[in-house]
């Protein structure tokens, strides 16, 4: 392995940090989580227009750029920085690859070029709060229970004049409630021959309704919808299983969100040492003291081993080895206490909401009850790694 970045991956970071630093500062950010789409589609439009983001990972013969999963994962992490509100994760990283990997001849040459040019934004609808656990993050679900078990409860399919229509409803949606395309997980065929197929539906379909949710993260909206004898589509040749797709999909998703988790915890760790230098008590900076330095120090070793774990997971994705998971718990750890110490250090300004840095904490804690928590991150990857299995069984 070869740690030393590319030119052409500098060069993605550098670009895509001028950018958003230009249009993507305090002000605008909250802005944008105010506007009912919960993000700003003009810097959605210049992200995929100047630097071609939501198909840096898709092939060049689908109108992406053809990069991998490291490019992809290096644009999550500049992302994370600012906690840019985008449908970036929700399009890019959750949807376009199911796209690919299940999708038709004719659903790929439709969908994913528009994706790739940012006119078409994509939402993955995944019942119930399991989404790590269709994710193969969590634990083993080898007949998609998460799903609904083909009883009641959850999205359940049938086939009708030709075609398919979904009922049921689904919550914690990401950008669900703008997104122009869903793809819904659902059961078909009962409860005897279950199975859990994807299903694409239009964001305009008869039948569909959906609410934006009040988040904890605001920089990460959700949604919740209802579907009501919806015409769906049925993603891929007919019995496709979703769940080997949706497995594979874990390990990359999670890479992809321990950078972006890695860049917002190293930058309100920044944030955190310039205040330090600044605000005075006993007539002198409080970074000049050893507690406050001690406690920086330990913030800093763990966002940086946070940061190697990233790195490596977005690389070892391309090798097939599922490392995405481990890291993802080592990022969210760091966000987590980089941003408390903040929060902390920054004293009574740290608790107000006219600062930003309370909301790099309620990133850490979004993150972790959605693709969490990061005990059973570690648990799942531990077991499925044979860690604590008697020694010659």
């Amino acid at each position: 392995m070869d740690a030393r970045f590319t030119a052409e991956q500098d060069e993605i970071r550098r670009t895509l940090r001028e950018l958003l630093h230009k249009r993507c500062g305090p002000e605008e950010l909250r802005a944008a989580v105010d506007t009912p789409a919960g993000y700003d589609p003009a810097l959605w439009t210049a992200l995929a227009e100047q630097l071609g983001l939501p198909g840096l990972a898709l092939p060049e013969t689908h109108g992406g750029v053809g990069c991998s999963v490291t490019e992809l994962a290096l644009a999550c992490e500049e992302t994370g920085r600012v906690l840019a509100p985008s449908p970036l994760l929700a399009t890019a990283v959750l949807t376009a690859p199911l796209l690919l990997a299940l999708g038709t001849d004719a659903q790929r040459a439709d969908l994913l070029p528009r994706i790739a040019s940012g006119t078409l934004t994509a939402a993955l609808a995944v019942p119930g709060p399991a989404l790590t656990t269709a994710l193969g993050l969590t634990g083993h679900d080898r007949r998609g229970e998460w799903a609904g078990g083909g009883r009641a409860g959850g999205v359940q399919a049938r086939q009708a004049d030709g075609g398919w229509r979904l009922y049921g409803q689904v919550d914690q949606v990401l950008d669900g409630h703008s997104a122009q395309l869903l793809v819904v997980a659902a059961h078909a065929g009962g409860f005897a021959r279950s199975r859990v197929l994807l299903f694409l539906v239009r964001g305009d379909a008869a039948g569909l309704t959906r609410v934006r949710q009040t988040a904890l993260d605001v920089t990460r909206p959700q949604a919740r919808l209802q579907l009501r004898d919806t015409t769906a589509e049925l993603l891929g040749p007919d019995g496709e299983e979703a769940l080997p797709a949706l497995a594979r999909l874990g390990d990359t998703a999670a890479a992809c969100l321990a950078a972006e988790a890695v860049g917002a915890a190293g930058r309100v760790l920044e944030r955190t040492v310039e205040y330090v230098g600044q605000r005075e008590q006993f007539g002198r900076p409080i970074g000049s003291f050893q507690a406050v330095k001690h406690r920086l120090a330990d913030a800093y070793v763990q966002v940086q081993a946070a940061r190697s774990a990233a790195y490596y997971a977005a690389w070892a994705t391309a090798q097939g080895e599922r490392v995405g998971g481990l890291a993802l718990a080592q990022a969210i750890q760091a966000l987590r206490g980089a941003a408390a110490e903040g929060i902390q250090l920054h004293g009574g300004i740290g608790f107000t909401w006219e600062h930003e840095v309370h909301l790099y904490f309620k990133r850490a804690a979004g993150d972790e009850l959605l693709f969490g928590p990061v005990h059973r991150l570690r648990a799942h990857a531990a077991e499925a790694a044979h860690v604590f299995e008697e020694a010659g069984r």
